[in-house]
């Protein structure tokens, strides 16, 4: 039997005060953040229009901690060296936008990146399966990416399921992670699911006391 696999809480920075961006980040890492997750929604792909490598560049020269760099955009492949240049940990890309998912992949680790796949609530989960060799990470999307404060979509978690077992029946060693809609009580199903990274923006911004919201997310999760 597996031990119990740690659980990491990945505030998103969108839901941040931009006018104090590298105060939030030393708020968010001394209240316990793991890594920090950067969404970048393009106008296209998505309808939000967010941050860009400049943006990515200025996190990290502020962040200690792994930036989570989750594209939201059309043709992505084009985006991974100027988000790797500019510190990107993990670049994560949409399989419904990567036609040629395989390459992008290689293109991610190429660059000295963990690649990951992200997955819009109704995407079945086996679009991942021939590309699990290339993979750090899948992300599934638990609302309609483009927006931060929707609801939770409860018919993700059979989803997340059946990613846990196709992850641990490869024997390889990649993080399953989960935004939207996570707070109390959601964080605990994603991770009975088989979820171990929680992306968490209102969750953790909302109450202006980081250190305690992610530790409430962090019990919940272990729950």
């Amino acid at each position: 039997m597996r031990p119990p696999r740690p659980v990491r809480i990945a505030p998103s920075i969108l839901s941040a005060d931009f006018a104090r961006l590298g105060d939030e980040v030393k708020a968010l890492e001394a209240g316990g953040a793991d890594w920090i997750h950067v969404d970048v929604m393009d106008g296209r792909f998505v309808p939000n229009l967010t941050m860009g490598p400049p943006f990515v560049s200025s996190l990290h020269k502020q962040a200690t901690r792994p930036l989570d760099c989750h594209l939201m955009m059309v043709e992505p492949e084009r985006w991974v060296e100027p988000f790797a240049r500019a510190g990107a940990h993990v670049i994560t890309v949409h399989a419904e936008a990567s036609p040629h998912l395989h390459r992008t992949l290689q293109s991610i680790r190429a660059a000295g990146c963990k690649a990951g796949v992200a997955l819009n609530p109704h995407t079945p989960e086996d679009v991942v399966r021939y590309v699990l060799p290339l993979l750090d990470l899948v992300l599934v999307m638990s609302v309609n990416p483009g927006f931060g404060g929707q609801e939770f979509i409860p018919e993700t978690l059979s989803k997340t399921a059946a990613l846990r077992a196709m992850i641990d029946a490869s024997g390889r060693e990649i993080a399953l992670e989960i935004d939207g809609g996570i707070k109390i009580g959601t964080a605990r199903q994603a991770v009975q699911a088989g979820a171990d990274v929680l992306v968490a923006g209102q969750a953790v911004f909302a109450g202006g006391q980081y250190g305690r919201a992610i530790e409430a997310l962090r019990q919940d999760a272990a729950s």
